[in-house]
Parts: C-alpha cells; sequence; structure tokens
C-alpha cells in the first residue's frame, strides 16, 4: 500500500534534509549536485527528474516505503514492491528467514515488522511466553505491547526499568526517523503502562555485561534466564516488506541460561 504524499515534493525533501541534520551545503555537496539547485528544489522553483528523487533519497538515506511517497509527489510512479512474506517471489527470502530462526534454536528468535507486530518466531520464543494473557497472543501480536504490558512479560522481567529504558530509546529512534504515526502512538500507549512491582525483589539485578550490552533478564519455571539480543536486517532489500523486517535474536549471556533453555526446549519437545 503506497502512502498518498500529504505535501508537495519539495517539502518532503527539505523535512527529510532536516531529519538527517543536513545543511542545504551539507546535502548538495554529497549528492554531487549546487546547493542552488537544491535550494530551488525544496522551494519547488524546479521540479525533480525521477531519477534525482532516488539519489537524494538514497543520499538521506530514506525508508523505501517513504522513497515511494517522494516519488508520487514528485508525479512518478513508485518503484518499491511491498509483498507479503508468503509471495512467491519473496520465496528465498523468506526460506532464510526460517533457516536463521531455526537455526538459531534452542535459543528464541522472532521476525518482526515496522511497528513490531510478529511475523513468526521459533520454538524456543513461546517457551518464554507461560503465564501470558492470551489476550496479548491474539494476531496480530506487538512485541513491545507483549514485553511491558502488565499481563505480559512484564511482571517477569527481572530488571523490567532497564530493559524498558532500552526498548523505549530504540523505539524513540525509530519515530525520529521515521515520523512514523502508528509508531508514536504505540509510543505514547506504551508510556502509560503501569510497571510491575514484585519484580524489583524477586532476584538481583546485573545491569550490564561487561559494561557492553543491557541484558534481558527473565523469571521462568527454569529460574532466572539471562539473555543479549541482536537484530538482523536484510542488507540490499528491494522491497519494502524485506526493508522494513527485522529478525531478533537472543542468546545466553551465561552458561546456565544456555544448560536451562537446552532443557526447556528438550522438555518442550518430549
Amino acid at each position: 500500500m503506497i502512502t498518498a504524499p500529504s505535501s508537495p515534493v519539495g517539502d518532503l525533501l527539505r523535512e527529510w534534509r532536516q531529519r538527517r541534520n543536513l545543511s542545504q551545503l551539507d546535502l548538495a555537496c554529497e549528492a554531487g549536485i549546487s546547493s542552488r539547485h537544491l535550494s530551488f528544489l525544496e522551494t519547488g522553483r524546479s521540479q525533480p527528474s525521477r531519477e534525482m528523487v532516488l539519489h537524494l533519497s538514497e543520499q538521506l538515506d530514506i525508508p523505501l516505503r517513504a522513497r515511494n511517497v517522494l516519488l508520487a509527489a514528485a508525479g512518478f510512479a513508485p518503484v518499491f514492491p511491498e509483498r507479503s512474506l508468503d509471495d512467491p517471489a519473496l520465496h528465498e527470502a523468506r526460506q532464510a528467514i526460517d533457516m536463521l530462526l531455526t537455526g538459531h534454536m534452542p535459543y528464541p528468535a522472532l521476525a518482526v515488522d515496522r511497528h513490531w507486530s510478529l511475523l513468526t518466531s521459533n520454538e524456543a520464543f513461546a517457551v518464554l511466553l507461560a503465564g501470558v494473557d492470551r489476550a496479548l497472543l491474539t494476531p496480530p501480536i506487538n512485541v513491545l505491547r507483549l514485553g511491558l504490558h502488565p499481563a505480559g512479560l512484564a511482571p517477569r522481567i527481572v530488571n523490567y526499568a532497564e530493559w524498558r529504558a532500552h526498548l523505549f530509546e530504540r523505539l524513540r529512534r525509530q519515530v525520529e526517523t521515521t515520523r512514523d504515526p502508528e509508531l508514536r502512538d504505540l509510543m505514547g500507549e506504551l508510556s502509560a503502562l503501569p510497571g510491575p512491582q514484585e519484580n524489583r525483589r524477586k532476584a538481583p539485578v546485573v545491569t550490564e555485561y561487561g559494561g557492553i550490552m543491557v541484558p534481558f533478564q527473565l523469571l521462568t519455571e527454569a529460574g532466572t534466564l539471562s539473555f543479549f539480543s541482536t537484530t538482523t536486517l536484510f542488507g540490499t532489500p528491494r522491497d519494502i516488506t524485506l526493508s522494513e523486517l527485522a529478525i531478533e535474536a537472543f542468546f545466553p549471556a551465561d552458561a546456565v541460561t544456555a544448560d536451562r533453555m537446552r532443557l526447556l526446549s528438550d522438555k518442550q519437545n518430549m
């Protein structure tokens, strides 16, 4: 689905340039054009060609979805398709996602879209969801809501305040980068959620592992599990769905967690 442009292309270009904290001279130098020409494009005195829209979009690192909006505002057809993950054209990409998720067993891994809606996950992720309110597990499942809601994982997150701050910082950066109104609404919703109190006294909190990462510490039937996470993105996507997809993989932060996850996985598969 292509969002209709709400402003002239020049206004949109100027808005994206300002989001990136670039002056007209900075962007003109990076794009290899004159600052005078860029000024004319932003004020509407000149109309950009299709190639110029794509060139400036690349220099500004504008998301593919927004590049289509810029093209439409300039009077051109969009060039970046948006397909479902089930589309035959994305078969190889879906295979790669499944390989990553399956290969990460027995540790949790999941794929999410730009709004943090769950697209798919491996079996280990389901191991962590014991006790979560079924309403939060009704598709579409938002993993941020799942993690921070009092009826979700929040009461079992040992270092809840720290993990919440980490997630909010990621979400804040996304909102600033994309100006996506749905993400902005999600941040407002999550900000209003009450934080659980009981997890403050369950176990000591290790705030950082070696000072280089924020852990995710979760109370389970097997005890406290500690993870660190990584995010994997497609490197050169030309499809909007792939460009907005992220794979979140959780690794054991200690040997105890590694052993317990293997045991939980074996128990689930019995």
